[in-house]
């Protein structure tokens, strides 16, 4: 039996009712639990995040180097331009785009409360031969 039965990327903010529905939005889910201090949301694709209330969060400033990342998030999208304009309706903001010169192409965007999160786009590879 496993001793670790779930497991949630937590991200502390002022208003936790706010941020959750901004990523339970974006990432098609839906709340799982809710308290006075903290939301949980499940995605379609089964990430679980959840929002602590700190009334004393600060935003983190990256790119700049005071105060900067906190933490960061990963989201691969099947099309960026769709998920950019998904990301602005629900009120998050551009912070940097890449251009694709690696694997990945992938743009920086912060949510609602300034946390960081990347859109990351798997570059096509052609199939192998032989």
């Amino acid at each position: 039996m496993a001793l670790v039965v779930a497991g949630f990327v937590v991200l502390d903010c002022s208003e936790p009712e706010k941020l959750a529905a901004f990523y339970k939005e974006f990432l098609d889910g839906e709340e799982t639990d809710a308290t006075a201090n903290r939301v949980e949301i499940q995605g379609a694709d089964g990430m679980r995040m959840a929002f602590r209330r700190d009334v004393n969060a600060t935003p983190p400033s990256w790119p700049r180097p005071e105060n900067s990342l906190q933490a960061h998030l990963d989201f691969h999208v099947d099309d960026l331009d769709a998920a950019e304009r998904k990301v602005i309706s629900l009120g998050g903001r551009a912070l940097e785009a890449k251009d694709g010169g690696g694997p990945y192409e992938e743009r920086g965007y912060a949510d609602p409360s300034g946390h960081s999160f990347t859109l990351r786009l798997e570059a096509a590879t052609a199939p192998k031969q032989g």
